[in-house]
């Protein structure tokens, strides 16, 4: 049988992903030379990195649970194989083979320059506010269980009912980062948000602008009760060089080191005052204004994109293991969090 209809012809003019592939197409093509130079030494891989990303990108979009089944999909799904730029009779990869050209990526910093490029476009386009942010923290849970979380010295016994998967009672034992961790994912921490279980998980940050809700920064940390406010002075550090900027956020961050290290860097705090048992550090001579006000409305903005990431970026447990690789993956979620904002803004506006 043969087809006379392009696939290009068969994706409707309509199709929510068309503008998103035009703005792809663009970052894209400014990373060209990073490319280049991350492959330089030896030679371009089986798989294409744009395409590559392009599918790593379907799998952030559609809430895809694996790289196997990414593959399954590209088999016989017209759309995905537009978007990636496969033709219809092109082979598509072994899984395994995806995998190792994708672990090849993770070695550049290729999420932070498209994360970047496609925050430019958002620039170009007059999307971003240029003084007013907020940011927050959230826990990312980590790919490791419970079990997993033995004392550093060694000592400790599992039940012998079953050699492949044994019994953990770790019942009324004081376990810590200290003294414990993690055999499968060392750098994952334990850690929980206050009326929740513990759990072994990392850090993502978000730093946002108060406009249209855009992230316009975004890191992964380990957890530790001190990463929120550490990450949050770090990604503001670029943004206050020229100009004076307003950051809000919640209670949390309503301590003195950190009103006092926004303040050196020529940030105003618009914190929610924690009052609970003590004096806040935000006084009247910053509440009085109306924008303090406006600041706490545009703050609880951050919480739909750390909702998007969680429940369609796959983010609310990662599927890798370590620093590095879980913030490359943080990170390019939170530029396809952008891309669909971004998307649905210029739709609006026609």
């Amino acid at each position: 049988m043969f087809s006379y209809v392009s696939l290009e012809a068969r994706i409707p003019a309509d199709h929510p992903l068309r503008p998103m592939r035009a703005m792809v197409d663009e970052a894209l093509k400014r990373l060209s030379s990073r490319f280049a130079r991350l492959y330089a030494d030896s030679g371009r891989p089986s798989i294409p990195p744009e395409r590559l990303l392009r599918a790593l990108l379907l799998q952030v979009l559609y809430s895809i649970r694996s790289e196997r089944l990414l593959i399954e999909q590209l088999e016989y799904n017209l759309l995905f194989r537009w978007f990636v730029g496969l033709g219809i009779d092109d082979p598509v990869w072994v899984p395994t083979v995806f995998t190792k050209n994708r672990d090849r990526l993770l070695e550049g910093e290729i999420a932070e320059s498209f994360f970047e490029e496609v925050l430019g476009q958002a620039r170009s386009a007059g999307l971003l506010s240029s003084e007013h942010f907020s940011v927050d923290g959230t826990l990312i849970e980590a790919w490791a269980s419970q079990k997993s979380f033995r004392r550093k010295d060694g000592s400790g016994r599992d039940s012998d009912d079953d050699p492949g998967n044994p019994t953990v009672d770790f019942r009324g034992e004081k376990r810590s980062n200290e003294t414990h961790g993690s055999t499968t994912d060392p750098e994952a921490r334990l850690s929980r948000k206050k009326g929740r279980t513990s759990q072994l998980a990392y850090m993502g940050h978000l730093l946002t602008e108060n406009r249209n809700g855009l992230i316009v920064s975004a890191t992964l940390t380990e957890a530790d009760g001190y990463a929120e406010r550490l990450a949050a002075l770090e990604m503001v550090g670029e943004l206050s060089r020229t100009k004076r900027i307003t950051l809000g956020a919640d209670r949390g961050f309503d301590s003195e080191d950190f009103v006092a290290g926004c303040r050196q860097r020529n940030v105003t705090p618009h914190i929610a005052r924690n009052t609970v048992n003590r004096a806040s550090r935000i006084d009247p001579r910053t509440t009085r204004h109306p924008g303090y006000e406006v600041s706490q409305r545009k703050r609880k903005r951050i919480e739909e994109c750390f909702g998007w990431m969680k429940t369609i970026g796959g983010m609310r447990k990662t599927r890798h293991k370590g620093t590095g690789r879980v913030g490359w993956m943080f990170i390019f979620t939170a530029a396809a969090y952008n891309l669909v904002r971004i998307r649905n803004l210029q739709a609006a506006a026609t």
